[in-house]
C-alpha cells in the first residue's frame, strides 16, 4: 500500500509530486525547502514542514535514518549545525551535505528525509 502526502506547497502542483510518500515501511519526505531571508531561519521552516509531514505519517524526526542536505554555498552549512542537533537530538540519522543549486536563488538549504514508517 502507498500513502501520499501533500502539504498544498506551490511546487507540488506545478511539478507533480507531493511532499511524502508512505511505501515500503519507509517515510519518503521530498527534497524541502523554508521560507525567511537567512539560511538558519530557512533551515527552521523547512524542519517545520519535515515535521508535519513526517507526523501525517506516523512518524516523528527520531525515527529518521537518512537526510539530505542541498544548499548554493556550503560555507552556509555550519551554522544550520546547532538546530540540526537539536532537532535529531539522541537519533541522529546517517547524513550527506551537497553544495549545489537550487530551484530558486532565494532558497539557501533544502533537505529531504527518509524514515522507518512506525506500525
Amino acid at each position: 500500500m502507498i500513502k501520499r502526502i501533500s502539504s498544498g506547497g506551490e511546487f507540488e502542483a506545478k511539478i507533480g509530486y507531493c511532499r511524502a510518500v508512505v511505501a515500503g515501511g519507509f517515510v519518503h519526505v521530498a527534497g524541502t525547502v523554508g521560507q525567511g531571508n537567512d539560511v538558519v531561519t530557512q533551515c527552521k521552516s523547512a524542519l517545520e514542514i519535515i515535521g508535519a509531514a513526517l507526523e501525517d505519517a506516523g512518524a516523528s524526526f527520531a525515527d529518521v535514518v537518512r537526510v539530505n542536505y542541498y544548499l548554493p554555498d556550503r560555507a552556509e552549512f555550519e551554522p544550520c549545525w546547532p538546530l540540526l542537533a537539536k532537532t535529531f537530538g539522541d537519533n541522529p540519522p546517517a547524513a550527506t551535505m551537497i553544495e549545489c543549486g537550487l530551484i530558486a536563488p532565494k532558497f539557501r538549504i533544502e533537505i529531504e528525509v527518509t524514515a522507518l514508517a512506525r506500525g
